[in-house]
């Protein structure tokens, strides 16, 4: 999905009940994830997986100023939701189609979303699958 503002762009991303926003516009290369600099995410190996497309497109990236509101979900799927609507935000920006192919063998998760979601509740039971045991006698 795609916003167009006052000249930035939106890209939206999603994993489970997270959702992130990347908004992108032209700049000096500044990223930064719920009001935080990229580079002062903790645990490293979650930043290190947030930056790989930034890596990855290398020069393109330090055109642009990303910024990523992610929200719902845990740490985890939020950081997964944050990688792939900076991908998917710099293949659009960008109009590349060698570093949408780069994205694509590296890893397609960067610009496909996750389509698994929560199980809905079914009756007789306290969720999607569990029931009630039934008795023999």
């Amino acid at each position: 999905m795609v916003k167009k503002g006052k000249k930035r762009l939106i890209f939206v991303s999603k994993k489970k009940s997270a959702v992130a926003r990347a908004i992108i516009k032209e700049g000096s290369g500044k990223v930064s994830i719920n009001k935080r600099d990229l580079s002062t995410i903790e645990p490293k190996y979650v930043k290190v997986f947030i930056e790989e497309p930034l890596i990855l497109a290398g020069e393109i990236a330090k055109k642009f100023d990303i910024v990523v509101k992610a929200s719902g979900g845990g740490a985890m799927a939020q950081a997964v939701c944050a990688r792939s609507a900076i991908a998917k935000a710099l293949v659009k920006v960008s109009k590349d189609k060698n570093l949408e192919k780069k994205f694509r063998q590296y890893d397609r998760l960067l610009l496909v979303d996750d389509p698994r979601r929560k199980e809905s509740k079914k009756p007789l039971g306290k969720g999607a699958r569990k029931k009630r045991q039934k008795t023999k006698r």
